[in-house]
């Protein structure tokens, strides 16, 4: 995952990001990210909140890439942490996150969030992630992060992410381009199993298949 991504970050970071455009603007490609945090974040407001104020919510993100999300949660959130297996994607979101200080990102593993400097059990209000679990050609690794989300969220908090939901696009087991796809079955499992409750499910079976877990 790492090499892969370091290589697509060196080829055009932007386009395998968010791959509408090939050659992204700066205003165009981080208008982009506050165009998903419009149509993901702002339309869920209830189920994310949970009556808490924004900017006193503690956001976590996953898979950060070159920062396009980031920055669209950290203008409506009040501190984000970031994590993406890429050096090369870090560094660029460390550029496009240099006038916003309460946003920071790191390098992890690819596998667990143990980077994250304050990682307390139950330190974050909310945690996010889209376009970046339907790459990960590993249920087991998907698994990992879903489990350490739940450690890092307080109770009854809500993780909101995508995975790959499209058996018909599945590949080879080491592609980390189109990931390993999961069922509803499989995804209330994993839900079951890492101490969440799958309130909310859209897209089985479609490429986009998102879940709501509400951490138990």
């Amino acid at each position: 995952m790492q090499a892969d991504w370091d290589a697509r970050a060196k080829e055009n970071a932007r386009y395998y990001v968010q791959t509408a455009q090939e050659n992204w603007s700066d205003n165009d490609f981080f208008a982009s990210g506050e165009q998903t945090v419009r149509e993901e974040i702002l339309t869920d407001m209830i189920n994310i909140c949970q009556g808490r104020v924004p900017k006193e919510m503690r956001v976590l993100e996953i898979g950060c890439g070159a920062g396009r999300v980031t920055r669209a949660l950290a203008n409506l959130f009040g501190e984000v942490h970031a994590v993406d297996v890429s050096g090369e994607m870090i560094r660029m979101a460390e550029a496009a996150l240099a006038t916003h200080p309460n946003a920071h990102v790191y390098q992890n593993n690819g596998m667990d969030l143990s980077v994250l400097p304050e990682s307390r059990n139950g330190s974050f209000d909310f945690a996010f992630s889209t376009i970046v679990f339907q790459h990960i050609p590993s249920r087991e690794v998907i698994e990992t992060y879903v489990r350490e989300v739940g450690r890092l969220l307080r109770p009854g908090a809500l993780f909101k992410f995508q995975v790959q939901g499209d058996a018909s696009l599945a590949t080879a087991p080491d592609d980390t381009w189109l990931g390993v796809p999961f069922s509803d079955e499989q995804a209330v499992e994993m839900a079951e199993r890492c101490g969440f409750e799958p309130r909310h499910r859209i897209g089985a079976g479609e490429q986009y298949f998102w879940l709501w877990f509400f951490k138990r």
